[in-house]
């Protein structure tokens, strides 16, 4: 017979389904990555470091949105690990040390702020915080990497004020906005979103 404590550690463990969703989105990420990249090229000549922060939400997406559909401890590590493997390995603008360092800052917060909430909350609310959380961190480290501390502190306090709320927008509301469509869809049954939502449906007698 199944202990409780068994019957928790089965729940929380990754399934091959959990790992090829996490692979498929980092994989996502990356050919949507390759794109962006003369947006933000087309966003640096119209408006410098401000125009081109307001679409950092959107890099950060696919990590999140992996959490929001699987809720398992580990999968922001797992996620946003393969997409930084992904980026060394097809190549980035910004260098191979900055999908490193980015994916472990987005890994450290994002786990951090999920354990924080016992992996139980995972309202608009919270998604949107966790999207917010993750820019300071890399933001701090992409500051001393490319430089941007030559910046005068206006062009500094406005650039992560964008951040934030692209951070907020682009990756919080995008993620709770796209998970759930997916979950309306029924392509989430056999994942943990489409689990708990099936726990709280009303039973017809």
């Amino acid at each position: 017979m199944e202990t409780l404590s068994q019957s928790k550690r089965r729940n929380l463990s990754f399934t091959t389904l959990d790992i090829v969703l996490m692979a498929m989105l980092a994989t996502a990420n990356a050919v949507m990555t390759f794109y962006l990249t003369y947006i933000n090229k087309m966003l640096n000549s119209l408006g410098g470091p401000v125009a081109t922060s307001t679409i950092v939400g959107v890099y950060m997406v696919y990590g999140l949105l992996a959490y929001y559909i699987i809720r398992k401890p580990g999968t922001a590590a797992i996620t946003y690990g393969i997409g930084g493997a992904i980026q060394c390995f097809v190549g980035t603008t910004y260098g191979i040390a900055s999908a490193i360092v980015a994916a472990l800052c987005y890994i450290v917060v994002a786990e951090a702020v999920f354990a924080l909430t016992r992996y139980k909350r995972w309202g608009m609310g919270m998604m949107m915080f966790a999207g917010g959380a993750m820019v300071p961190l890399w933001f701090v480290c992409a500051a001393n990497m490319f430089g941007y501390t030559a910046w005068s502190w206006q062009v500094l306090a406005v650039t992560l004020v964008m951040r934030l709320l692209s951070g907020i927008v682009l990756c919080g509301v995008l993620t709770k906005m796209l998970g759930d469509m997916l979950q309306r869809s029924g392509l989430l049954r056999r994942f943990a979103i489409g689990r708990k939502e099936a726990e709280h449906a009303p039973t017809i007698h």
